[in-house]
């Protein structure tokens, strides 16, 4: 038995971030004692992933970044190509493994935070704190005594919700035999892909270099699908609508997120905390987590060094969340057309501006003036739909989920 002020549960995006925010000294603030939590090799480890978000300037992970982009495009089903310029924003690419090294060689130097590797299998209320109850790749039982628990695991089921779509992709890692990219532009959203009976697809492209990059098949839509169907839509969309000829997979990544109306409940016990995810991080609207789940840990970070209560505050406003739901209520409901609304934004408001209020990040006559620029009709009665929809758990898929993304 081992005793820490914090408990950190889960090495992933959330929880790595947490403890890389209390680790080491800050002059004038409390240094607490931290146990990370990682689950061993196997099933309950994170898989490989590649997070995106964008912010103006130098960030805390730069070093780790895979690129970034200051320029973004969006591809209507036909026509000309909506360009953007993201200044003062750069669009930013980091894969988990260069995220892991780079976090992982501060917290080795770090004198108050240990990393544990075991699974937990409770986590429980006690006087003064919780504990934590481990079992040991060996097989051999351990507790863990902590002021605070902060639980970054994904998730056993969704909450009850009056919308649940589901954001599901599949994509290559490529190199082509010609130079077939343009490095300084995301393809943020392209419309020419074939699409589903209910909600949207399109591709997207984030390149590295000229021969370099990773492509995408993605849908927002209520099922997912079969191993084959994926390998068949991002087959289709390199080659009958990209064309890229002759390329090299070099590897693939699959991922789900949940875009869900669902309250996330983020307190669990009396000093137990959940983050990341699973604490509410995601935008509904979008599936970004990692720029949420940074707000979320910087603010419980700096409550505990300041010795107060440690509460993770939402990663998205309670306006932000409203106008989430009626969003996804038009698209599962079919009023609105996904394509045309989204190519619609991006033409009628600079791109800086519609990836803060895709963040969450502008003010109320902003995003009054981005509403205005929606189907008001189809909008307004999905709003008036919700309060008269009931909450009710999701019908999950039959087929079983890839590994959930979470950024």
């Amino acid at each position: 038995m081992f005793e820490a002020e914090v408990a950190v549960v889960g090495g992933g995006a959330a929880g790595l971030s947490l403890a890389h925010r209390l680790a080491g000294r800050v002059r004038g603030l409390r240094t607490p004692s931290v146990v990370l939590v990682d689950a061993p090799p196997g099933p309950l480890r994170p898989p490989r992933r590649t997070w995106c978000f964008w912010e103006a300037g130098r960030g805390r992970f730069d070093a780790a970044l895979t690129a970034s982009w200051g320029r973004l495009r969006v591809r209507p089903p036909t026509g000309d190509p909506i360009d953007g310029d993201l200044a003062p924003l750069r669009y930013k690419m980091i894969r988990s493994d260069d995220f892991e090294t780079l976090v992982g060689r501060d917290l080795a130097r770090s004198p108050n935070v240990r990393r544990v590797e075991a699974t937990v299998e409770t986590v429980e209320d006690v006087e003064g704190g919780a504990r934590v109850r481990l079992r040991y790749a060996d097989g051999e039982a351990g507790v863990l005594s902590a002021r605070w628990v902060f639980d970054s695991r994904p998730l056993g089921s969704l909450p009850a919700a009056r919308t649940t779509l589901l954001q599901h992709f599949h994509g290559w890692f490529v190199r082509t035999a010609r130079p077939v990219f343009d490095p300084s532009t995301v393809e943020f959203m392209d419309f020419r892909t074939p699409q589903p009976a209910a909600g949207l697809s399109f591709g997207y492209v984030l390149p590295t270099g000229p021969h370099e990059a990773l492509v995408e098949y993605t849908e927002f839509s209520p099922r997912l699908l079969t191993d084959s169907g994926y390998e068949a839509a991002v087959r289709n969309y390199v080659h009958d609508v990209l064309r890229l000829g002759d390329l090299r997979v070099l590897a693939t990544e699959t991922g789900v997120i949940p875009m869900t109306d669902a309250p996330i409940q983020r307190q669990v016990g009396a000093r137990v905390f959940r983050i990341g995810a699973a604490g509410g991080a995601t935008r509904p609207s979008t599936g970004y987590t990692f720029a949420g789940l940074q707000r979320q840990t910087r603010a419980v970070a700096a409550a505990l060094r300041r010795g107060g209560r440690p509460v993770p505050p939402p990663a998205h406003s309670a306006r932000s969340r409203a106008m989430d739901a009626v969003l996804l209520r038009a698209l599962a409901g079919g009023r609105v057309d996904g394509p045309a609304l989204f190519c619609d934004l991006f033409r009628q408001v600079p791109a800086p501006r519609l990836l803060r209020f895709l963040d969450g990040r502008t003010r109320l006559h902003e995003d009054l003036a981005v509403g205005m620029r929606t189907p008001i009709g189809p909008m307004l009665r999905s709003a008036l739909d919700l309060p008269r929809l009931p909450r009710r758990p999701f019908d999950c898929p039959p087929t079983p989920p890839p590994p959930l993304e979470t950024g």
